[in-house]
């Protein structure tokens, strides 16, 4: 009985000494799987949902001076707000009104912004700092938008406001980033001489808003401000006006507040009365001023047969040239644009090309100091970037390789007039065929041009129109009224167009088929609203002019159109020059009126659609559809940014 307790005793003993065994090598593998699991997991694909992003705002909780100040002396403003906050883009964005001459210091620090004010306070002026969307949080960059802050030097607060839009007046496209101000000074020299009295800047939708204001009667400008003296003194700056003086007012309103109990339940429904402050829906086309002055901007020689003129402004006449070491006489032929603001001329005689030098004195039209056009002549040295391959030597031809007795000379290959042939192999039923050379044409045999059309198994032989375009005098094209679903062949004789260099061209020879009226769609637009002179353009999804019009008895007819998307917009044609037109500020004309149709257009083959189009139904600023502007609002941008993050997770 001894024994067998003592065996037990000896088990007992023996399986207490291995678990305590299993519990220390269990201690010893706790830390070592533990860090094995959590490495797996750093390891492993995905990661922790971020939670809602926080998309509430800064709020501001006070200041130094207070906010709505009198009597305030400081030029240092302190701004406090509930969280971490950043400025971005200050320069931009933020704007002091009355305008600084001085660049104001402001600087964003923790939860405070500090703004140090250069310039000297004017006595009984009401100050706004305007910041737009300036402001936002340190971690998602919500802004805290349209926060302005505002002090007086004087005894009151003046609150009247004004504000718009201002548009590209060329295409309706908003205009970020310009100053908007206003002059009580009425007289039109204001803008030229004075320092606005009041401004702002437009924000991403091109919106202004001008805060401030006393009451009084105002002038309104627009100033991409390239010098920041708050004045437009530079042809180069855009600018808008409006012809009506503005007249700031304000009235009572009321607005409907619902208290809710949930998000599908109301509670109550509680007439508000607030001011609201008018203009508010201003529009200013803003535009650039054609460069009046004309002066020589550069000279060039690239190749040794042409040479080339570019001025800085649209002239009349064509320079007169004198050779100084060459006879000018029937010596070029001379390739101008329409605005004869860039002159091409080719140098028929090879003996003159290969000079190295070519010496002139160039008279032409210069704006003065007065800004008057007085004749001016230079004196032009012009050398060949390019030199001319000059005739081998006769001692480097015997150095060469003699070949044997028994070889061939091989002719050289021909060297052709280069030439590009638009005729693409589907025609329109409304295109043409082009030639296009790199070199003036002297001359060509216009019997060597055919146009044939395939009737039944044969090509029958058709009468064309053939011309030098009217605006590229190295482009030829040829005309004719095509017969849907018909087949042609355009042939061209070899040697037909000669080139001012001795080359001519090869034989040309191209066929197509005209596409079926079945391809097309057919649009009028029954235009009301618009002046007795304007004209439709049909845009792409680029903005971009397809087609152009005139509206004729209130109608703009498009005919043959490919099947798609289009939008359209619409020029009063107040010159009847058949093109846009910008202003003129000191003569008080503004840029030719633009009317964007408000929706896109997509119509199917077959289609003859009739769309009426009153240019007025939709204020001018909503009328540009979305998907034209290349200009977008900044939440629109951040709202994609912030989705494409979304997808990332």
């Amino acid at each position: 009985m001894w024994c067998i307790l003592d065996k037990n005793a000896y088990f007992c003993s023996m399986l207490q000494f291995e678990n305590q065994k299993i519990k220390q090598i269990v201690r010893k593998a706790l830390p070592v799987v533990t860090l094995v699991a959590m490495l797996y997991s750093c390891a492993s694909i995905g990661r922790p949902d971020g939670g809602p992003y926080d998309e509430t705002p800064p709020r501001f909780i006070g200041s130094t001076p207070a906010a709505g100040a009198l009597n305030n002396e400081r030029t240092k403003v302190s701004l406090l707000f509930d969280e971490f906050i950043k400025l971005e883009k200050a320069t931009e964005k933020v704007v002091v009104s009355p305008p600084q001459i001085q660049q104001p210091e402001i600087k964003a620090s923790g939860k405070r912004i500090q703004v140090n004010l250069l310039d000297s306070l004017k006595p009984n002026t009401t100050y706004t700092i305007d910041f737009s969307d300036a402001i936002v949080d340190n971690n998602e960059g919500n802004p805290l938008g349209n926060f302005a802050f505002t002090f007086s030097t004087g005894a009151q607060i003046d609150t009247m406001e004004v504000s718009g839009t201002v548009l590209d007046a060329s295409n309706l496209e908003p205009i970020k980033g310009i100053l908007v101000g206003l002059h009580s000074n009425l007289n039109d020299s204001a803008f030229n001489k004075l320092p606005f009295d009041r401004v702002a800047r437009t924000d991403s939708r091109g919106r202004f808003s001008i805060r401030g204001i006393a009451p009084g009667k105002y002038r309104i400008y627009g100033l991409m401000d390239a010098d920041q003296n708050f004045t437009f003194n530079q042809k180069s700056e855009v600018i808008a006006f409006h012809d009506s003086l503005i007249i700031p007012r304000m009235e009572e309103r009321i607005r409907m507040d619902t208290a809710w109990v949930d998000s599908l339940t109301y509670d109550t429904i509680v007439e508000k009365k607030y001011m609201h402050y008018l203009p508010d829906d201003v529009i200013l086309r803003a535009f650039k001023e054609l460069n009046y002055s004309q002066y020589l901007i550069k000279s060039e020689r690239l190749v040794p047969h042409k040479f080339t003129f570019y001025f800085a402004g649209k002239a009349d006449t064509l320079p007169v040239l004198k050779g100084l070491n060459f006879d000018e006489k029937d010596a070029f032929i001379i390739e101008k644009n329409q605005r004869n603001d860039t002159i091409h001329y080719w140098v028929k005689d090879s003996l003159l090309f290969k000079q190295d030098t070519l010496s002139m004195s160039l008279t032409y039209l210069y704006t003065d100091t007065l800004n008057q056009l007085v004749p001016r002549t230079d004196t032009l040295n012009l050398v060949s970037k390019q030199k001319y391959k000059k005739d081998e030597p006769e001692k480097e031809k015997k150095k060469k390789k003699k070949k044997k007795d028994d070889e061939d000379d091989e002719p050289e290959p021909t060297k052709f007039l280069p030439v590009n042939v638009s005729a693409p192999s589907s025609m329109e039923v409304y295109g043409y065929v082009s030639l296009n050379f790199d070199e003036p044409i002297a001359g060509f045999d216009s019997t060597a041009i055919h146009l044939r059309q395939k009737v039944d198994t044969l090509w029958k032989d058709i009468p064309f129109e053939f011309e030098q375009d009217s605006l590229n005098q190295k482009k030829f094209n040829l005309y004719y009224d095509w017969e849907p679903t018909f087949e042609y062949e355009f042939e061209v004789d070899s040697t037909a167009f000669h080139g001012i260099y001795g080359l001519f061209t090869d034989k040309i020879k191209q066929g197509f088929k005209v596409r079926s009226e079945d391809e097309y769609f057919t649009l009028h637009f029954s235009v009301t609203g618009a002046d007795s002179l304007a004209f439709v353009e049909l845009l792409d999804a680029q903005d971009k002019v397809v087609r152009k019009r005139i509206v004729k008895d209130g109608m703009a007819d498009f005919y043959f159109l490919n099947p798609g998307k289009y939008a359209a917009r619409l020029i009063n044609d107040t010159n009847g020059n058949g093109e846009w037109d910008t202003g003129d500020f000191a003569k008080g004309l503004q840029p030719e009126a633009v009317f964007y149709y408000p929706t896109i257009l997509d119509y199917k083959a077959l289609w003859d659609v009739t769309q009426p189009w009153d240019i007025h139904a939709t204020p001018v600023d909503k009328q540009k559809p979305d998907e034209l502007k290349k200009q977008k609002p900044d939440e629109d941008k951040k709202k994609k940014d912030r989705n494409n993050q979304n997808r990332r997770r």
